[in-house]
């Protein structure tokens, strides 16, 4: 392993939350400042929210519905628009809440030498190294998933030399107790609703008797060689030891989204308690293990090494500096890669809740936009990598949240729409509200309005049963939620003049158009990814419904829908149509790409299959960046990594990944850097994105193929990448040199018949065993395979073909 390979690393402690770096283990979350005298450690646990159980459906809505859609049908969008936002929306969502700050004090005075403090990818731990008057102390931090506790522990290299105190604090109501000499807990409630910090309001932050979610965090020491004392603060105050090992537990009484907290609760308290007796019977070495193994169990799978020139050697601060000055830095898109992985890896385990806006880490009561599953582009990246990037199992909280949202939005589609099945709009909470949420301030509708979020949430369950061809989940968990999602859109459509099937009201998701008559709006009907939604969720739930046998029914009904859907249009200047007309854009630079849905992550158009449309939506990306700047983020970005290399241009996928570099916190995650805010909050989804774009730059299997190495840019001349997942059930390994593939290893765990599309002439050999292949189309061989064995492409004749 090269120096510092896999390792963020930094000479100084973090000044800010936005500095710290990030531990977790799906549930439990803690971002450590590396402190010298006093180490920081805010925490978080994945089911702390404001909010408690109860009712957001707008019981008035369904009444306006056909009003507004007539006003939409006779081209009076502004007033469809306001009798939207006036008396079609509900609620606001809920906020993720900060649990507290675990703060441990070394008592120490002088000035520390030969500081450092690391986030090793490689196992998943955070250690701070210092010299403090000749002694050499390291802490190191990590959250177990195996055993569902944080651990620090302290070490030196001069027996007697640690004395540290302990203590808990908290923005939320909170007290904290003194349990023992070795033992503290710190017990509190989240507030009962939280305004989102974009709502104005007198009174944000509301506590009630009786309403919100119960929470404990319980902190044990373990000191060796030293012993604890009373220090009478409420504080664990440890003495003259030679190591100490601190373990922390933390839980909620939340029970269920539709359980109340307080009546139907589970006991934190008991919790915590079994987590640390349990997490205490364990040596620390064996704590470290027992993380380890479970941790690279997952990260270990795929790794990813580029022949090219890079600045391991300076800390990740000055590496993105140094990026920003105009310095190569290839490896750094190999950390930001796995930086992505051990995001996911942190923030979404199986049973935990699905990672939100911030992954698991949040530091404010009033966090931007709620810090909630915002699911009109940034819930879905989040997850974009888990299939590709070898993480399937991450993808199940995500699943569960659908479980969860298919009860709520039953109740949604039939107040709101009088509509069979289930919908869910953008805001979604822990208490799972599938409501337009516009609040008491009523709207815009070019965000709040959008029945789309659970059709675009089911091509998860999808994707997943396509990668790994789980029939069982595909008939328990899958075809269930995508039925009943499908069914919502059945009586969703209305016919128009033309007796075809639309959307209406329609938005694309946050952008606003100018109308004939000249005035701004963002309602109308039929919305580019309205179509591409509902045609690819009804496409796939024909197909679900063909492997399992069952529904012809709804088979014929879905089919003879989806055949009056209209087709894609491509406007007066080339571009793919935004919406249903060619309407002049507002923000000709906006952020949201929506319409661009079919190309990425979606598969309906594609550069063979679809060469015009795949045309138009290079236009309308490239009138987009005639305007770059005006409303550019960090997850835009990463979305044009993946937009261009479906496209098959790595250069301009090169381009946008390493503009997301140059985009960073100093710890590496997102900064959201929108010229509209006065801050730049700090969110997951662009680097979990980026994640995918990178597997997407090297490996393909959206068109029924695995294109290799589609969008390799100029600038990684060689390489090699072990271990992404295809369509199909392949996994896959890939070398290259001189930008051209040298070998593939493609491993079957189904025995699906394998594509595969690469220039030049290769060789398929099992062993020493040549398989024979059959060329289908230019550029695209077919081979059968069996589950369970591996096959080489090579180019034979190697020296010839380069001569």
């Amino acid at each position: 392993m090269r120096a510092n390979e896999g390792m963020l690393w930094y000479r100084n402690p973090a000044a800010e939350w936005v500095e710290a770096l990030a531990v977790g283990n799906g549930r439990l979350g803690g971002m450590v400042y590396g402190g010298i005298f006093q180490e920081r450690i805010a925490l978080n646990e994945d089911t702390l929210w404001s909010g408690h159980p109860s009712d957001p459906n707008n019981r008035e809505a369904a009444a306006y519905l056909e009003k507004a859609r007539k006003l939409v049908f006779e081209g009076k969008y502004p007033e469809a628009q306001r009798m939207i936002e006036e008396h079609m929306l509900g609620p606001w969502s809920e906020s993720y809440q900060p649990l507290g700050d675990l703060y441990l004090g070394l008592e120490e005075v002088g000035e520390a030498e030969n500081y450092r403090r690391e986030l090793d990818l490689n196992d998943a731990v955070c250690r701070t190294r210092f010299t403090l008057n000749g002694v050499r102390y390291v802490r190191e931090t990590f959250i177990s998933a195996a055993d569902q506790v944080m651990v620090v522990r302290y070490t030196a290299d001069q027996p007697g030399r640690i004395a540290v105190r302990a203590s808990f604090d908290s923005q939320l109501h909170h007290q904290v107790l003194r349990v023992s000499a070795d033992k503290l807990a710190m017990q509190g409630r989240s507030p009962s609703h939280v305004e989102p910090l974009h709502a104005r309001s007198d009174d944000p932050v509301i506590y009630e008797e009786e309403r919100g979610i119960c929470f404990e965090a319980q902190l044990l020491a373990l000191p060796e060689g030293g012993a604890a004392a009373d220090d009478g603060e409420g504080r664990i105050r440890i003495e003259g030891a030679d190591t100490v090992t601190f373990l922390l537990a933390a839980a909620t009484s939340f029970n269920g989204f539709d359980k109340d907290p307080i009546l139907e609760g589970r006991n934190p308290s008991e919790l915590c308690r079994s987590y640390l007796e349990a997490a205490a019977k364990l040596t620390y070495s064996e704590l470290l293990d027992r993380h380890v193994r479970d941790y690279r169990s997952l990260y270990g799978r795929v790794e990813l090494e580029l022949e090219a020139p890079g600045q391991q050697l300076l800390p990740t601060d000055e590496r993105i500096r140094a990026l920003r000055e105009g310095k190569e830095d290839e490896q750094l898109a190999v950390l930001f890669f796995q930086f992505g992985r051990y995001l996911l890896l942190s923030s979404s385990r199986p049973g935990t809740q699905a990672a939100n806006l911030q992954g698991i880490w949040n530091q404010s009561v009033r966090p931007p936009w709620s810090c909630n599953y915002t699911v009109n582009i940034n819930t879905q990246m989040n997850y974009w990598p888990a299939e590709v990037c070898n993480l399937a199992e991450c993808h199940e909280p995500l699943f569960r949240l659908l479980e969860d949202l298919r009860i709520a939005g039953r109740e949604t589609a039939l107040a709101h729409y009088k509509a069979r099945g289930w919908v869910s709009h953008h805001a979604v909470d822990l208490w799972r509200v599938t409501t337009p949420s516009g609040g008491p301030s009523k709207g815009p509708a070019s965000w709040a309005y959008w029945p789309m979020g659970g059709a675009w949430l089911c091509q998860h369950l999808w994707e997943h049963y396509r990668f790994g061809g789980d029939r069982t989940f595909l008939a328990s968990t899958a075809y269930p939620i995508m039925k009943e999602a499908a069914s919502f859109f059945l009586d969703y459509l209305v016919e128009d003049a033309d007796g075809c099937l639309v959307s209406n009201p329609s938005t694309s998701p946050e952008n606003t158009f100018i109308g004939p008559d000249g005035r701004k709006s963002a309602v109308s009907l039929d919305a580019t990814m309205d179509i591409a939604l509902i045609r690819e969720l009804f496409g796939n739930c024909m197909e679900a419904s063909y492997l399992l046998g069952i529904d012809q029914e709804l088979h014929r009904e879905l089919a003879a829908a989806r055949a009056r859907l209209r087709p894609f249009r491509i406007g007066r200047r080339g571009q793919l149509q935004e919406w249903f007309l060619d309407f002049e854009e507002a923000e000709p630079g906006h952020r949201h790409m929506a319409h661009l849905y079919p190309l990425h992550p979606g598969n309906e158009i594609d550069m063979r299959g679809t060469p015009e449309l795949a045309g138009a939506c290079r236009v309308s990306i490239d009138l987009r960046l005639l305007h770059e700047g005006e409303d550019a983020v960090g997850w835009c970005f990463a979305w044009l990594i993946s937009l261009f290399a479906r496209l098959e241009d790595g250069e301009m996928s090169h381009r946008y990944l390493t503009k997301l570099l140059k985009n960073p916190f100093d710890n590496l995650f997102n900064a959201h850097r929108h010229p509209k805010l006065t801050f730049y909050p700090l969110t997951v989804e662009a680097n979990l994105g980026a994640t995918a774009g990178i597997a997407e730059m090297l490996l393909q299997s959206h068109a029924g193929e695995l294109n290799l190495l589609p969008a390799l840019p100029g600038a990684w001349k060689g390489g090699r990448v072990t271990g992404l997942r295809a369509r199909g059930g392949f996994t896959v390994s890939l070398a290259w040199a001189d930008h051209s593939l040298r070998e593939a290893v493609i491993a079957s765990s189904n025995g699906e018949v394998c594509r595969i599309r690469t220039d030049g002439i290769v060789q398929v050999t099992v062993g020493s065993e040549t398989v024979e292949v059959r060329e289908i189309a230019p550029c695209v061989l077919e081979f059968p395979t069996e589950p369970g064995i591996k096959y080489t492409i090579s180019r034979p004749f190697e020296k010839q073909y380069q001569t």
